[in-house]
């Protein structure tokens, strides 16, 4: 029995028994709740092929669809004090911290990086709303901080992502005195003439909306993202009045002069590329390449003069 029960059985089972599949292979539209497989979702930059609803994607993933080729180089940030507060609620900060590191693999919420988009040398970083939804802290402010001073000595414009719920409350007033240093970062930038195109990402919010989310040149979102300061309950309660459908939302901001575009993300890099060139005083991007005409090969091909097959004189 032993035989049987520690060797047959155990076989016979790993012939019949049907495969596990993983779990990540599909994943669910949070608004029209298709199933999409993650392949074709990848490809599509995280936006549902059915209704076009954008989803959540990280900044890595972003920057690979934006540089050429997906290559991009990192910028150091520097370290912040590691909870300078010791602030505890549920969970204490440092705590909170590593789980969040552990879930994104990235330090903070903010990535820095340098690279080619379309050719044109550029300074980008973006916000990961993943990582404690987002908010806010000194490494956020010394992430901006770097990767404007980074565009002043490179000579590029700087491209934001913002994502964000606003200031980390785990940090009190240190981040809340990052709207100021932010600010300040923004107007280096300015009066180097360098181009600072911000683009709103779902949700922005809070402190970060009001600071260097608001300050670009160049004011793009992507649809339906909610864009604000304070949330729409708390308006309400406010004033008292009911607000209007889709406040706070892109398309709304756009009617009312808030924002420059409201555009696809699949569509995002090619107008990037188009608005950088156009406030850098660039010509239009190539759209394609052809390899450079050989002129040893060229020589060779073009026929003597006299030779069958060349144009001969009219008059000769």
């Amino acid at each position: 029995m032993n035989w049987i029960t520690n060797y047959v059985r155990p076989r016979i089972n790993s012939i019949f028994s049907r495969r596990d599949v993983p779990e990540n292979l599909w994943q669910k539209c949070d608004e029209c709740g298709t199933m999409l497989f993650h392949r074709e979702l990848s490809d599509n930059l995280n936006v549902c092929t059915n209704c076009g609803h954008h989803m959540a994607i990280s900044p890595r993933s972003r920057f690979e669809a934006l540089f050429d080729g997906g290559v991009f180089s990192e910028v150091q940030v520097a370290e912040p004090v590691a909870d300078p507060l010791h602030f505890r609620d549920q969970k204490k900060y440092p705590d909170r911290m590593r789980a969040a590191q552990k879930a994104t693999g990235e330090k903070d919420a903010m990535l820095v990086a340098t690279g080619e988009m379309g050719r044109t040398p550029i300074v980008a970083a973006a916000q990961d709303f993943a990582f404690m939804g987002g908010s806010m802290g000194m490494y956020v402010g010394n992430a901006i901080i770097a990767a404007a001073e980074q565009a002043v000595k490179l000579k590029r414009p700087l491209i934001l992502f913002s994502a964000a719920g606003g200031a980390r409350m785990q940090e009190g007033i240190l981040s809340l005195m990052q709207m100021p240093r932010t600010t300040v970062a923004v107007q280096i930038l300015k009066e180097a003439g360098l181009p600072y195109i911000v683009v709103l990402t779902h949700p922005t919010t809070g402190g970060v909306t009001a600071s260097y989310a608001m300050l670009g040149d160049v004011q793009i979102a992507e649809p339906n993202a909610l864009i604000g300061f304070a949330g729409t309950r708390v308006i309400e309660q406010t004033i008292r009045e009911k607000l209007p459908e889709g406040f706070q939302r892109a398309e709304y901001l756009l009617d009312h002069g808030m924002l420059d575009r409201v555009t696809k993300r699949t569509g995002m890099r090619d107008e990037l590329i188009t608005i950088t060139r156009m406030l850098l005083g660039l010509p239009p991007a190539i759209r394609g390449d052809l390899p450079a005409p050989d002129p040893a090969g060229t020589a060779a091909a073009l026929p003597e003069a006299g030779e069958a097959g060349s144009p001969q004189d009219p008059d000769a």
